[in-house]
């Protein structure tokens, strides 16, 4: 594997990938960073998890100049969801520039956003639609661009995105850099190459297996009243040395941990909201086994180096297979063994289809356990800590207070009674988990139980990405200097933002093509 040092990168901005924990560039990073950094077009074609962002970011930050206040680059991404993990990780590639990122999308506040943008942001990240409403009100300006980058093509083709994406490029500079990153190559993907692309170099990366061998994969058909109870019956039963719980959105970890706690686990949650100090807190205190179960969403758990993970628990079923394969990739490293165990809604089920159709690899079903079989699991644990406290003969300042005690109980008495202290016996304490709306059931998927075909209807990242869910990590937003980092108001919207998403009850205009259906259910 080639080291990022050997790719003609400024030393700023590998300090700023050493401190993300990047070491080696992936095959789509080592094909697309130098000929990108040397001002080619480049087409890209690779699938999900192969680290396209970084590939992408690293040259947009090379071209990036600080003192130069113009918008210098833009990033058209097919969701929300994927602009906001964008700017997110250009943000940390460009931190020792300090380069300034925004992103805008639908479903965010536009006047906040206006505001945003007379900070004077050098990198835009955002969905179509909202760029193009942004272009119409004549609030962004992409006079100076010099490098655009379409992320995920095929994706906003899916979605219905292709005209508005057309009439984006139109407001772009003619004399620019072209970087376009794509699964597949349709042929309208290919005409938009043809058309506003010069001479690109191709760099395809072949299709692999996404997942390792070494992690057993489960899933567990739960109603969503009724997934916290299994997860901490499993959690009795499996006993795992460190584990890391998803959730989808920010309340979600936050109630989770917090309920967690309640039970008596030694749980802690990390999401966007957290200040740095206290992310680095919580990842240190895991690191040093004195947390047992962290809980995290899909962003904050982007880029952690954490060994030693025996169990993923995904609380809420992934929004897409990348997102299922960043997940459980953080267990069975360095050769070891791991499990991973995701929980599934009835109405889920066929996003779990579409995950294992992307990782070639069936998952297991697993039968929640009983409320005696987690109690079994806890006596268990509970045997082999007073035996090891016995090995370790370090109880000696105890004995003549253990002889008191025998000369007036009985021996079993004593010792069940020393196990039963020892025992995490279940908690009834009451705990509050809001329930979460499942994610929208996949168009042409019937009850999104178990269709094993194509993505029909748009298919699963298509409508999924977002997850449905009202209470989304929609404060995301950028990180950059002069950009809203919380964003998720629920304001005024426009309607380019409808088509974006934003309204569900969005322009239908376009509903003939299935383009406009599929957009609200993207990012809705």
């Amino acid at each position: 594997m080639t080291n990022f040092s050997e790719l003609n990168i400024s030393e700023s901005t590998l300090k700023s990938l050493e401190r993300m924990g990047f070491e080696s560039a992936t095959p789509i990073q080592e094909g697309t960073i130098p000929l990108a950094i040397a001002g080619n077009d480049i087409i890209g074609q690779a699938q999900t998890g192969t680290g396209k962002t970084v590939a992408f970011g690293v040259p947009l930050i090379e071209k990036i100049d600080p003192k130069n206040q113009a918008i210098q680059a833009l990033v058209i991404a097919p969701t929300r969801e994927l602009a906001i993990q964008c700017s997110e990780e250009i943000y940390k590639i460009g931190h020792g520039k300090r380069a300034r990122i925004l992103s805008v999308y639908g479903g965010q506040d536009i006047s906040r956003q206006i505001r945003a943008l007379k900070n004077k942001p050098q990198i835009i990240v955002g969905t179509p639609g909202r760029i193009l409403d942004h272009i119409k009100r004549r609030t962004l300006k992409l006079e100076n661009v010099e490098t655009l980058v379409l992320d995920e093509a095929d994706e906003m083709l899916n979605m219905g995105f292709i005209e508005d994406i057309n009439a984006i490029l139109e407001n772009v500079p003619a004399e620019r850099q072209t970087l376009l990153f794509s699964a597949t190559m349709p042929p309208a993907i290919r005409k938009i190459a043809d058309t506003f692309m010069t001479e690109p170099e191709s760099v395809k990366i072949k299709a692999k297996e996404l997942t390792v061998d070494n992690i057993e994969q489960f899933f567990v058909k739960a109603q969503e009243r009724e997934k916290f109870d299994v997860l901490s019956r499993l959690l009795n039963v499996h006993q795992p040395e460190l584990a890391i719980v998803f959730g989808r959105t920010k309340r979600r970890v936050d109630e989770l941990s917090h309920a967690l706690s309640i039970r008596g686990y030694l749980a802690e949650g990390i999401h966007g909201d957290l200040s740095q100090a206290k992310r680095l807190s919580v990842l240190r205190q895991f690191k040093e086994n004195k947390i047992d179960v962290l809980v995290a969403t899909d962003v904050a758990a982007r880029g952690l180096d954490i060994s030693g993970v025996t169990h993923v628990y995904n609380f809420d079923i992934p929004q897409d297979p990348e997102s299922y394969v960043h997940r459980i990739g953080r267990t069975g490293r360095a050769g070891k063994s791991g499990m991973a165990v995701t929980f599934v809604t009835p109405r889920e089920m066929g996003y779990l289809r579409i995950v294992e159709e992307t990782t070639k690899k069936r998952m297991t079903p697993l039968k929640p356990p009983t409320a005696d079989e987690a109690l079994v699991g806890q006596k268990k644990l509970a045997v082999e800590q007073l035996q090891e406290l016995v090995n370790k003969n370090n109880a000696s300042g105890y004995r003549s207070m253990a002889e008191d005690l025998l000369a007036t109980n009985d021996a079993i008495d004593l010792v069940a009674a020393a196990l039963k202290s020892l025992t995490n016996e279940p908690d009834d304490t009451p705990i509050q988990i809001s329930e979460e709306r499942p994610l929208p059931m996949r168009r042409g998927g019937g009850n999104g139980g178990g269709s094993r075909g194509g993505r029909s209807g748009g298919g699963y990242r298509g409508g999924s990405r977002s997850g449905g869910s009202r209470g989304g990590d929609r404060r995301g937003g950028s990180r950059s200097g002069g950009g809203d980092r919380r964003g998720g108001s629920r304001g005024e919207r426009s309607s380019s933002e409808r088509r974006d998403g934003g309204s569900r009850g969005g322009d239908r205009r376009r509903d003939n093509r299935g383009g406009e259906r599929r957009r609200r259910s993207s990012e809705d």
